[in-house]
């Protein structure tokens, strides 16, 4: 296992991802986004725009891996911006065969630096985010710790996603439709999964595997969930659509992590 935390040498949480590491495949892809974003939303509108997740990270799989976009924009988002912004993912997706998939976030510039969302949307701006067009906002947020605090603000609202989880599960009709909600659910499994052992480890990292086996590092005497841990990671890379994934990883696992991760370190705090 990879023993880089993801710390800076004064031990706060590095910024994890930069162009510089934007592989070559990706490239186009990355100045055809910030072209795009630029033109439809504009000075007026758009404060700054990032880009996150494995492209930013170098990690990426050409034909594989998504484009994640985070749009901050100079006022809260309305449903035109909403309609624009899935206009410029149909447009990227459809124009690039290196990518599977384009998922841009929307946030208001004052939401993201509200003490409301200081250890989870600014944190996820200034650490998990790679500035693309407009000035940085992550030289107005603090310097992050792996923290309790952190855990709780970034994951602690787990349980709130099971009903939404149980009611597409149910309503699934295709392959595609199950696929998509098995990385989508997987994924945020492996982080609360993460998050619930990150201020033992005392580092940060959003490699799935990676963060499956600190989980059953810190949670050896329950191998059967360490076991489905690293199954959803598996899920979070590779999509199924088995059902039987998908109910273990929805019925059984999401929830037994939802309470174990409140129980150590408390729920998020509510959002309007």
């Amino acid at each position: 296992m990879n023993d880089d935390r993801g710390l800076n040498r004064d031990g706060t949480i590095a910024r994890e991802g930069s162009l510089s590491r934007v592989q070559e495949e990706f490239a186009p892809v990355v100045a055809a986004a910030r072209s795009r974003i630029a033109e439809v939303f504009g000075p007026d509108r758009l404060d700054s725009a990032y880009i996150y997740g494995s492209i930013p990270r170098g990690t990426a799989t050409p034909g594989v891996s998504d484009l994640d976009l985070q749009l901050v924009l100079r006022r809260e988002p309305t449903a035109p911006d909403r309609a624009d912004a899935d206009a410029v993912e149909a447009g990227l997706d459809a124009s690039y065969d290196e990518i599977d998939g384009v998922g841009a976030l929307l946030s208001s510039a004052d939401s993201l630096l509200s003490e409301l969302e200081r250890h989870d949307g600014g944190f996820f701006l200034a650490c998990l985010c790679t500035p693309l067009l407009g000035d940085d906002l992550a030289a107005r947020l603090p310097r992050y710790r792996p923290t309790s605090l952190l855990a709780r603000e970034t994951n602690g609202d787990l349980s709130l996603l099971l009903p939404r989880w149980h009611k597409q599960a149910a309503e699934a009709t295709t392959d595609a439709e199950r696929r998509a909600l098995s990385r989508r659910a997987a994924r945020r499994i492996v982080r609360t999964g993460f998050t619930l052992v990150m201020p033992q480890w005392g580092g940060w990292t959003s490699d799935l595997a990676e963060s499956a086996e600190l989980f059953a590092r810190y949670y050896p005497h329950l191998p059967e969930r360490a076991g489905q841990m690293r199954l959803a990671a598996r899920t979070g890379r590779t999509p199924t659509a088995d059902p039987a994934v998908l109910s273990l990883l929805v019925d059984d696992l999401a929830p037994w992590l939802a309470a174990e991760h409140i129980a150590v370190h408390g729920e998020k705090a509510p959002r309007p």
